[in-house]
C-alpha cells in the first residue's frame, strides 16, 4: 500500500493531485496504488468531501 498523508486535508490534496495528473479515475488510482477505495472514500468523508466522478475529484 502507498504510503498517504495523515492529515485530511494533505490526503484531499495528494488524491486529488493524483487524480488530475496521474489517473482517469478513482478505480484506476485506487488499483495501480493499492488502496483501499472505500477507505479512502470514508476517510475524506469524515473531513465532508465525496468523490465526484464527472469531474474526477474529490470536493
Amino acid at each position: 500500500m502507498t504510503e498517504l498523508p495523515n492529515d485530511v486535508m494533505m490526503l484531499l490534496s495528494f488524491v486529488n493531485m493524483k487524480l488530475r495528473d496521474q489517473y482517469s479515475s478513482l478505480d484506476e488510482m485506487c488499483n495501480d496504488m493499492q488502496i483501499d477505495r472505500h477507505w479512502l472514500e470514508d476517510r475524506l468523508a469524515s473531513a465532508g468531501f465525496q468523490y465526484n466522478k464527472s469531474q474526477n475529484k474529490f470536493w
